[in-house]
């Protein structure tokens, strides 16, 4: 009788929660305050300012508000009558509301309701305030007895490392969602969920952990129908979205202050709540042409701007050690001279993009200079030579002649492209760096794993040098289970206790070629009677090594994030034999590069008003013999390529794409 009496209790609890929870849209009718609306409800101001942030800085006509209904902030009638009662709390050094929730079994939602002041101030020490006893939360008692599982809040006793370093608390509101959250606190989705991860769906009083960056400008709920919350898709630009709502870019501007610093992938957007056709969107990419963001672009067929293409090719050849007077000198430079080999082989690359574009129609004058490697000749040949007309730089190759070149034509709006550098450059708005870089390639890895790795056994062994991307790894995939090298060194009994009867993925980060080996060899074996695929997020020169063994690698399926694939030998068979019969050698990965760089640079100016318009007009990813480009803007200035492959390692010794991109 006892345990049915206290169910009975509980379900009278939950009764009565499910009634003072309820919420209705006031639609602001003119010459109407927010006074004279809580005087009509019978509520506090502070109710509706708790629910409608915005309404602090004044309301409008026609505007909706949030209304908590069934209850009444200030009145006796929202209590159980003879059930509640407070424990007076004088409020110590470092207490917060949430300890205060946890140490008296409340929430926050109850503490606030009972002492008004905190709805607009912040707890103050030596203050004294009422928390309420005596009776279940009505908010607790729901999440308690009417959640599942998966959906309840949950505090880690070992947080994991996040990306969102300072955070706090947040309790979620009728109506709110993770886009709305997100919005409010400048995070994305993914962000948000990182930190959330046990969190699936949101509910009312739910406490859940967000970043401590408030924009005070934005409202957790949108109160106006006209609008709604987008989240930024990966190939998205502000030009593509302005065509897919329908309204300028400035517009977009206005609604989205963030956007002053720059359009950034998972940013959640306030839009227009249709498109131009009057339907309903989708959180789907599209393009301003109409395409998805994520679809390839033949450029080929949208050439209508004929003119002379104008382009100046920056190359270290270094030809200033050369002798004049001494062929035999000459030759012995090429071949002893890496830098000057890989310039060669990029510009012979070149030549035939130029031929190429000319047999569909595009004329090219091309100007080739001699860097020497050196910054100042950099700037010496620019001042040296009329720059006015030329449509784009390809190359220095080097970061620091890279720079130099863009700094002395970012006043011409001249774009600079880096054929190969993958360091981090300053950011001058007309710079174009064509290698993603290290991070936007582990990162593409990271993606990659989160999204491929759940229902397999994964692994992660990374030794000391390899802590940041160890912990980047453990936040996107919470149940990997680590191995810690010792001594440069994992046994492979130590790796057989790890492996399962199903898929076993193997993330291994390290540049150390002791562990490399220990680890490839050690799986190798258990590869015989165990599913094992190897991974890494970054395939550094030591896997390139004499000493690990390619055919161990393909067994494991070795897979890895790469700027360029292996180009398909039937694909591009005309063009290796066009190469050959013009410099009697096959292309190498320099040449494919000049190729591929310098024919997707011609024909985006032969398809648009010059190089910036292409990327507005053409959003899409454009693909060639062995390189893609997708171009987008950086925060601090100028454009980075961000199309990447995922490439595996076949038992064969072929490559093939793991995951596009």
């Amino acid at each position: 009788m006892k345990y049915l009496f206290v169910i009975c209790f509980l379900f009278q609890i939950y009764a009565t929660s499910a009634n003072a929870q309820s919420y209705k849209y006031h639609t602001v009718k003119k010459g109407e305050t927010v006074f004279s609306i809580s005087q009509s409800y019978n509520i506090d101001e502070e109710d509706i300012y708790k629910l409608n942030p915005d309404a602090r800085e004044g309301i409008g006509v026609n505007e909706k508000l949030v209304i908590p209904v069934g209850e009444s902030s200030n009145s006796p009638k929202s209590e159980v009558a003879g059930t509640t009662q407070f424990t007076e709390h004088t409020v110590k050094k470092k207490e917060t509301l949430y300890s205060l929730s946890k140490q008296y079994n409340v929430s926050i939602d109850d503490i606030k309701r009972y002492n008004k002041q905190l709805y607009s101030e912040e707890l103050q020490m030596g203050e004294t305030i009422r928390i309420p006893s005596g009776t279940a939360s009505p908010q607790r008692s729901v999440v308690a007895e009417n959640t599942p599982p998966s959906t309840k809040p949950v505090v880690n006793s070992k947080p994991q490392e996040q990306q969102i370093s300072s955070t706090r608390e947040h309790i979620v509101l009728p109506k709110e969602t993770r886009y709305g959250i997100a919005r409010k606190y400048g995070m994305t989705v993914k962000e948000l969920e990182a930190l959330n991860p046990r969190v699936e769906v949101l509910q009312p009083g739910m406490m859940i952990r967000v970043g401590t960056d408030v924009l005070d400008d934005e409202p957790v709920i949108i109160t106006d129908e006209r609008f709604r919350f987008y989240e930024v898709k990966p190939q998205e630009t502000l030009y593509s979205l302005s065509e897919r709502f329908g309204v300028s870019q400035d517009s977009l501007k206005q609604l989205n202050p963030a956007l002053k610093e720059g359009l950034k992938f998972g940013m959640v957007l306030k839009v227009p709540k249709n498109d131009k056709d009057g339907e309903e969107i989708d959180n789907d990419a599209y393009t301003g042409s109409g395409e998805k963001a994520d679809t390839k672009m033949d450029l080929s067929k949208s050439i209508d701007n004929r003119s002379t293409k104008e382009i100046a090719l920056m190359l270290p050849y270094h030809l200033n050690k050369v002798e004049e007077d001494s062929i035999a000198t000459y030759k012995n430079a090429i071949l002893n001279e890496k830098v000057i080999r890989i310039s060669l082989d990029f510009y012979s690359g070149v030549l035939m993009a130029v031929d190429k574009a000319k047999s569909m129609g595009i004329s090219t004058n091309l100007k080739v200079y001699d860097t020497k490697r050196n910054a100042s000749e950099v700037t010496n040949i620019i001042n040296s030579n009329n720059f006015n007309n030329i449509d784009v730089v390809i190359g220095p190759f080097l970061k620091e002649t890279s720079e130099a070149a863009a700094s002395r034509l970012e006043s011409k709006n001249i774009p600079v492209i880096n054929p190969l550098s993958n360091r981090s450059m300053r950011g001058y708005r007309n710079l174009f760096q064509s290698n993603p870089g290290d991070e936007l390639t582990q990162k593409a890895m990271l993606d990659y794993l989160s999204r491929n790795a759940p229902g397999k056994n994964v692994v992660i062994i990374a030794d000391g040098k390899s802590f940041k991307i160890k912990s980047e790894l453990n936040n996107a995939l919470p149940s990997a289970r680590n191995i810690n090298p010792s001594s440069n060194f994992v046994s492979e009994a130590k790796l057989a206790e790890m492996m399962t009867d199903g898929e076993n993925w193997i993330i291994l980060e390290s540049d150390n070629i002791n562990l490399v080996s220990s680890v490839t060899s050690a799986l190798n074996r258990l590869a015989r009677k165990h599913n094992i695929t190897l991974l890494t997020t970054n395939k550094n020169s030591v896997y390139e090594s004499d000493i690990i063994s390619n055919n161990h690698l393909g067994k494991l399926k070795f897979r890895y994030p790469s700027v360029d694939k292996e180009y398909d030998t039937e694909l591009s068979e005309d063009f290796v034999e066009d190469y050959k019969s013009r410099f009697n050698i096959e292309p190498n990965k320099y040449a494919l590069r000049g190729y591929d760089l310098t024919l997707d640079v011609l024909l985006r100016l032969a398809s648009a008003k010059d190089l910036y318009e292409s990327f507005e007009k053409y959003p899409g990813y454009t693909e060639y013999y062995e390189s893609k480009f997708h171009y987008m803007p950086n925060a601090g200035g100028g454009y980075t390529n961000n199309a990447l492959y995922i490439l595996q390692l076949n038992e064969d010794l072929t490559i093939s794409e793991a995951n596009d991109l």
